[in-house]
């Protein structure tokens, strides 16, 4: 599947396409049952021609299993998901129980992960805040064994394909953003949500999908993911994910749009 939209923005990495699937594909990467690892690493390597699978087994970490829609996996998160509420904020030392599990998790490797579990990753002020994230998020348990990134270019039309994502600078996000609000008549059809930087490409993309008037997600605002990805991507990215309806409608908007004007090849170059 070819992109008008990546074309014409001379984006330097391929559009990734987020599929579900009941079969694993050949040669895919795939992280080990039980290691931890970050699912924006394989994102980077999708961009890159790369195609990486997951599943109830292998999505790295549980914010990741939460994000490609896997259910709650925050329940699994060491000391259950009390203790992720207080990771995410003010830290583990703010409860004896979770001073008990953070202390059993030294060793080679840990140090950095203890560290934030006791003294907090501090993204929301505490732990209440937190317990509201995770209820309001559109956690879902797809129907599906397997969650595919692979490069846009590489998608079959037999693919059940649920998310595509950009990767943009800024002056190319800001031409993404008038796409996805060219052919409405409102001005809200781009969001902005804290989130992590797996859940901007899958849950909640997922849940704009099942809407009358989808909207794009703009990602890596999570400062883990921009950590975790900066040795294999540019600094000045922002992802730009959208569900197929959404995507499909920005592309047959591309013709008659400002990508052709004066304006928009000023700013290309």
């Amino acid at each position: 599947m070819q992109s008008k939209i990546a074309s014409i923005l001379n984006l330097k990495y391929r559009p990734v396409a987020l599929l579900w699937a009941d079969e694993k594909p050949e040669k895919a990467v795939e992280f080990k049952q039980g290691r931890w690892s970050c699912v924006m690493f394989s994102f980077a390597a999708a961009v890159k021609g790369r195609e990486a699978v997951f599943s109830r087994e292998t999505y790295g970490c549980w914010g990741g299993g939460v994000g490609l829609g896997f259910g709650n996996r925050y329940v699994d998160f060491p000391g259950g998901e009390e203790c992720f509420h207080y990771f995410l904020s003010s830290g583990n030392t703010n409860s004896s129980h979770g001073r008990t599990v953070g202390e059993q998790l030294g060793g080679p490797g840990m140090e950095e992960f203890q560290d934030d579990f006791l003294k907090g990753e501090r993204y929301l002020k505490g732990p209440e805040q937190v317990a509201s994230f995770v209820k309001n998020l559109p956690i879902i348990d797809i129907p599906a064994r397997y969650v595919i990134l692979k490069s846009l270019d590489k998608v079959l039309e037999s693919d059940n394909l649920q998310t595509v994502t950009f990767l943009a600078n800024p002056d190319q996000l800001s031409a993404l953003v008038v796409l996805a609000n060219h052919g409405r008549g409102t001005y809200d059809n781009v969001t902005i949500p804290f989130a992590a930087g797996c859940q901007a490409i899958g849950i909640l993309p997922y849940a704009e999908g099942k809407k009358d008037l989808p909207r794009a997600v703009v990602g890596l605002v999570d400062p883990s993911a921009r950590k975790n990805v900066r040795k294999l991507l540019d600094h000045d990215l922002l992802s730009f994910s959208m569900p197929l309806s959404l995507y499909q409608e920005m592309e047959s908007n591309v013709d008659d749009s400002f990508l052709f004007r004066n304006t928009w090849k000023a700013i290309a170059g």
